[in-house]
């Protein structure tokens, strides 16, 4: 009968096989660090030690990225997070498709025109149609896309137009077609990213100046919108000017002659706009609108108490 090694033995042999160096890399692994052995005995390589450092990075990326603020992430692992993202939306990295941007706190990239025009032809986007409409001082513009396996989707953007006239408004008209273009096509494209048409509009959104090369964010940065001056200075609440005696009792006179439900009415006007449940705390700019309604409305009812007087003495 042969000798049969014992378990001691075979336990020996195993550790020696396991332990032999992994190619080219130079380094040990144990079985279970990625050596698994083969139906027929052979060593096989599955996870090289370089995926699994990677797989750790993306891990910590992930975690970071979640809670929204790529500040926290190191240079090296922002260079890798830009990349992957250009990446994962087919778009090159060199023509800085993104910048960085501080938005309630938190540093978080947004889409330049560069990334929707590069989008759009990745994806086959088409702009469809336009659809324009003004709504008080805001002019809207809807525009609906189409990708090349049939997905649509539509976006608004909008502007405010107020009192602006000649180059000034057509230059805020051809802003509004230009956020709805690239925020469909960021909407459509899967890319949950502010557009850059937009930075301008967000209170408190600063660019960051991020060295795209090594990932180092920059002492200096310009911010993406003009201060806003009520920072700087807390508007206080300005002192409301009351009604005086005189008027009261001027306006008092002439709600007397008027039907009690009108009234009550301008009463409950006064509760509901101006949180006051006399005339003594009301404002002093409801004075000519009330005198001019209330003088109206007492005219009709005495006027009406007039003839109906007249017809009872008629019948009598």
């Amino acid at each position: 009968m042969g000798y049969l090694p014992s378990r001691k033995d075979m336990a020996a042999q195993y550790d020696s096989q396991a332990r032999t160096p992994a190619p080219r890399s130079g380094q040990y692994h144990t079985a279970n660090q990625g050596l698994k052995q083969s139906p027929q005995g052979e060593q096989m390589i599955t996870v090289p030690v370089q995926s699994v450092q990677d797989q750790a990075a993306f891990a910590l990326i992930e975690q970071v990225v979640m809670q929204g603020d790529l500040s926290k992430l190191n240079p090296e692992q922002r260079v890798l997070y830009y990349k992957k993202v250009c990446d994962s939306a087919g778009l090159n990295p060199f023509t800085r498709p993104f910048d960085y941007i501080t938005l309630n706190g938190k540093l978080t990239l947004y889409a330049k025109k560069d990334a929707t025009d590069q989008l759009r032809k990745v994806n086959g986007i088409s702009i469809d149609k336009l659809e324009d409409r003004v709504v008080d001082d805001l002019y809207i513009v809807k525009a609906y896309a189409r990708t090349k396996d049939g997905r649509t989707d539509a976006a608004t953007g909008a502007v405010t137009i107020g009192h602006l006239k000649g180059e000034a408004k057509a230059n805020a008209i051809m802003k509004a077609e230009t956020k709805a273009k690239r925020r469909v096509t960021l909407s459509i494209s899967g890319m949950g990213l502010v557009d850059e048409s937009e930075t301008e509009s967000i209170p408190g959104a600063r660019a960051v100046d991020v060295d795209m090369s090594t990932g180092e964010i920059k002492q200096g940065y310009a911010p993406a919108i003009a201060p806003i001056q009520e920072i700087k200075q807390i508007e206080q609440p300005k002192e409301v000017k009351l009604l005086s005696e005189q008027q009261v009792d001027e306006l008092l006179d002439i709600l007397d002659n008027c039907e009690r439900q009108y009234t009550n009415s301008v009463y409950e006007y006064l509760k509901n706009a101006y949180q006051c449940n006399t005339l003594r705390n009301a404002p002093e700019d409801v004075y000519d609108r009330i005198k001019k309604a209330a003088t109206l409305k007492a005219r009709e009812y005495q006027d009406r108490m007039v003839n109906l007087a007249m017809k009872e003495v008629v019948t009598v």
